[in-house]
């Protein structure tokens, strides 16, 4: 073998060059000797890491390798699970993660979704277990849900245009058709509204905030005579 020809071919070259510095040391009879019984040793040494060696390449051409998906197969059978429930598992955990980063709520039904896949045996498997018990709930953690609306009372001297146009609200007057919309049931006319009425005022949309930013951009007031 390849292996057995380069350990004595390694083994005859420090000999020789052993050999070579004892004779340019000029060595004693002792030290010689002593020499020579440190490379005996460390051949006997060397052929038994060899023997060694060539007993696990023969364990290891007698080993029987199975199919990777038989394999695969066995993990799946000891969390009581098929393939077809791993691969369900997995999309459905993908679904759940695009959900939780595009933050489409509610969070509390994000974080059932969640807690139902952590109860799962196929979670313990390592593809999912930190992606799961850890990633996911880290983005839910992070995610700051606004209220979908806020109630406010009114004041005297307030007006619907005013009550939008606070900062707290929408920071834009133009905006008040929606919490007119909002509080119809309360609301006869949009320019009557009265001490200690109490309003919801509504998150806007993506679409109305757009709406109304780009009216805001193009109001001009009308002059005053």
């Amino acid at each position: 073998m390849k292996l057995n020809k380069y350990i004595f071919g390694v083994l005859a070259l420090a000999l020789f060059l052993s050999l070579n510095t004892f004779a340019q040391e000029k060595m004693t009879k002792d030290e010689w000797k002593a020499e020579m019984s440190s490379l005996t040793e460390k051949k006997a040494s060397l052929t038994n890491e060899l023997n060694t060696l060539r007993t696990d390449v023969n364990n290891l051409k007698n080993t029987k390798v199975g199919n990777v998906d038989d394999c695969y197969n066995e993990i799946y059978t000891m969390i009581g699970a098929t393939k077809s429930d791993v691969d369900n598992f997995r999309r459905a955990l993908a679904d759940l993660d695009g959900k939780i980063r595009r933050n489409e709520g509610p969070k509390a039904e994000r974080q059932k979704d969640l807690n139902t896949l952590k109860v799962n045996k196929i979670t313990a498997l390592p593809e999912f277990f930190d992606k799961v018990m850890n990633e996911e709930q880290a983005l839910l953690d992070a995610w700051v849900e606004a209220p979908k609306d806020i109630n406010y009372t009114v004041v005297k001297g307030d007006c619907l245009w005013n009550i939008a146009k606070k900062k707290e609200h929408y920071g834009n007057a133009l905006a008040w058709p929606t919490i007119y919309n909002a509080n119809r049931d309360q609301i006869k006319d949009p320019d009557l509204i009265f001490p200690k009425q109490t309003f919801k005022i509504p998150q806007l949309t993506e679409e109305e905030k757009a709406k109304y930013e780009k009216l805001r951009k193009n109001y001009k007031p009308t002059p005053v005579n």
